[in-house]
């Protein structure tokens, strides 16, 4: 029998089962633990709970934070199948549809995973553009605008830890700010609330994201609208498309609260 009271047969991996139950135990409401917090979630011991958490951090799904580690969106990779499922990707899907029937243009939500981010939702146009784009897919966040969003979000010892981190996009981006152009940059975003990229990442991409913020207000998600430089000026782009996508951030996060108040019953 096995820590947990489960049923443990000559083919069950006991090792396995703890490293699940050590990624089951972050909540939305814990969305950082520490090393004690998640023995105790867990029932397991302290050491174990240790080297389980060292080999998740070797393989990128979590990230030490402070005293606490929190989960990556890497682990989206474990359950795509849940995310194509009725999540809040769904819940938000439609306000993206109406976003993208009202600027003819794509919009994306991504994550922030270490310096990079992560592509978790897309709703595109069929349209050329210098990069391919598909969920999964990470850039570095600096010369993004999802990307400045998502940074400027986070407090000051936290951002310095992420930036330190390298990219792992494979990808050299145009804009190569120094760290003083960056705070410079993030201190703006803090204030307005949303971002332009202006071609920082590749030639022809501009766009413009603002934050998506759960019921307590945190700023869990960003969300775009992309447009191509020789077709949409900034003019355009902070005009016309910044106050609908400003709209959908707010209808997006509102259905987030709602759907994370609504009791969840286990038969």
């Amino acid at each position: 029998m096995s820590d947990n009271g489960r049923g443990a047969g000559p083919d069950f991996i006991e090792a396995l089962a703890r490293g699940l139950d050590v990624l089951r135990s972050f909540r939305p409401a814990c969305p950082s633990m520490t090393l004690s917090e998640i023995a105790a979630a867990t029932g397991l011991a302290r050491p174990t709970v240790r080297r389980i958490l060292i080999t998740l951090e070797s393989l990128g799904y979590v990230r030490a934070v402070g005293r606490g580690h929190t989960l990556t969106p890497r682990v989206l990779e474990l359950g795509m199948a849940y995310v194509n499922a009725l999540n809040m990707w769904d819940v938000a899907r439609p306000h993206m549809e109406k976003l993208v029937a009202q600027t003819n243009e794509s919009t994306s939500m991504a994550q922030l995973d270490g310096s990079d981010i992560v592509y978790v939702a897309r709703v595109a146009v069929p349209k050329i553009v210098t990069l391919g784009v598909t969920i999964g897919t990470r850039f570095p966040a600096p010369a993004t605008s999802m990307g400045k969003v998502l940074l400027a979000a986070l407090p000051p010892e936290t951002l310095a830890a992420v930036l330190a981190e390298p990219t792992r996009s494979g990808i050299t981006p145009r804009w190569q700010p120094s760290p003083g152009e960056l705070d410079a940059v993030l201190r703006e975003v803090r204030a307005k609330g949303w971002a332009l990229a202006d071609q920082d990442l590749a030639p022809g991409i501009r766009s413009v994201a603002t934050g998506v913020r759960d019921g307590d207000g945190r700023v869990v998600a960003a969300i775009n609208v992309t447009v191509h430089a020789a077709e949409t000026s900034l003019e355009t782009l902070r005009e016309e498309h910044l106050p609908r996508l400003l709209r959908a951030a707010a209808d997006i996060g509102h259905d987030w609260a709602l759907t994370a108040a609504v009791p969840v019953v286990t038969v």
